[in-house]
This record gives structure tokens, sequence and C-alpha cells, in this order.
């Protein structure tokens, strides 16, 4: 699937056309890599900055784990402002933010996916094709943590003000500088590639199950009118009228 550049300058571009346009999803379900991560349910040392929340789905209660896991309160704030303006609130529902993509963010990082367990890191290294995703020796958790430092620093040389600290405007003309490859994270690794992996994560913890972290009480798949991951649609396909159906969760299938 092909992907469409995405400007942060069109003030009018609707959620829907941005999420066209980005390529990432299919039939309102999400595609990514960071989604099969192992999700850790409990954490007695992390640092509590959201509420831990029980969801029932089908009788069954499961207690999903809000703690940061990877990211220092700073920089969690630092994802929650920049996410938000990849996938902000408006007429349709919520946002990234209040989704909790953040949060999921937060525990790819600190999983295996953050650590690039399953890659080739050996090398030889070169400039990859257009179709090819970046090769660099740096981890994903690495380039996130880069990345979150030169939006801080990049904001304070051209606003005097940390990313935090700056105007929704502000935020977006910093976010489109680091899109079109204006910024120079490690070495030769450009500010595209940090940018190409936030609003790829943005999107999965909008639209991943809550399991992970994001897509609190399934608000991202209601705005889809997304199902959820049910087992059988038995009942419904025999059906003469049109069932529609709330979003259930992983854990409706657990005991």
């Amino acid at each position: 699937m092909s992907e469409k550049k995405n400007s942060f300058t069109e003030k009018r571009s609707t959620r829907r056309n941005f999420i066209k346009n980005s390529g990432l999803t299919l039939g309102g379900l999400v595609l990514g890599g960071a989604v099969t991560s192992l999700f850790v349910k409990n954490n007695n040392n992390a640092t509590t900055t959201t509420p831990t929340e029980e969801s029932a789905h089908g009788g069954a209660v499961t207690q999903y784990n809000h703690a940061l896991m990877f990211f220092k309160p700073a920089e969690y704030q630092t994802t929650a402002a920049a996410v938000e303006r990849i996938y902000p609130e408006d007429e349709n529902g919520p946002g990234a933010k209040e989704l909790g993509a953040a949060i999921y963010i937060d525990h790819q990082l600190a999983g295996q996916w953050g650590n690039n367990v399953k890659d080739y890191r050996l090398g030889a290294f070169y400039k990859p094709a257009d179709n090819q995703s970046p090769q660099t020796v740096l981890l994903r958790k690495d380039l996130f943590r880069a990345g979150l430092e030169a939006l801080d620093e990049y904001s304070k040389q051209n606003y005097d003000a940390v990313f935090t600290g700056l105007e929704p405007e502000q935020q977006d003309e910093v976010l489109t500088a680091f899109s079109e490859g204006n910024v120079t994270l490690y070495g030769d690794t450009s500010s595209a590639e940090f940018f190409s992996l936030l609003r790829t994560m943005t999107i999965e913890g909008v639209y991943a199950d809550p399991m992970y972290g994001g897509n609190n009480e399934m608000k991202g798949w209601a705005m889809r009118k997304y199902p959820g991951t049910r087992m059988q649609y038995v009942n419904e396909i025999q059906s003469d009228e049109f069932i529609e159906l709330k979003p259930e969760g992983l854990s409706s299938h657990m005991s």
C-alpha cells in the first residue's frame, strides 16, 4: 500500500483523510508489528501516571496496566502532546491522548519490539530504496528517545519553549519540520525516520486492542464501528435484521 505524504499545514484536513493518506489501516484494523509485542500486565516498579482501569466484557474483568514502563514523566508528556496533534480530538470522537496512545507507545518500547529483538542488526547497512524500510544501528527505543529530545531542542531554538509549552499551531509546525526531515538526530539519522515511527505507533495506539494499553474503553473501535475481536458471527449472519455490535476486546475470550 503506497504511502502518501501527509501535511500538517492543512488546517482543515479531516481525521478520515489523515488515516486514509497514512496507509496504516485496512477495514478499521491497524496493521503493524508493534501490535504483536508482549504486553506486561503488572509492573510494581513502574511510575503510575494514569489510573489503572478495569473493563468488563462478556462477564470477564481484566485489569489493564496504565503505568509507565519506559518513558520518564517528561518524555511521556511530550509523547502525549505529539500524538494528540497527529490524531486530534474532533467531532467524531476523542483524540490519541484520551485514547491512551502514549501509554501504548511506552509499553511497546519497553518490550522486545522496542529492542529490535527480531531484526537483523549485523550490517552491512546500505541506503534503502524508496520501497524499503530505513536501515539504522539505532534501536527503536533509542530512536524514539532521541526524537523526543530533538523535539524539545528544536522547539527551544525556534520558539523559546519545550514542545509541551508550545501552542497547537506551533507544535504542528515543529512536527511538519520533523516529517520533512529538516532535523538530524544521531549521526545522519533523519527526523523523518522518527516522525514515521511516531505516526505509525500513534495510529496503532488508537486502534490496537485495549490489552496493549491504548484504544481506551475501545472508543477507537467504536468510532469506526468495528466490532472488535469476536470469535464468530453465526447468530448475526443468520439473522434477517442488521445487528449493530458493540466492540469486544481480547479479554472477552479469557477466563
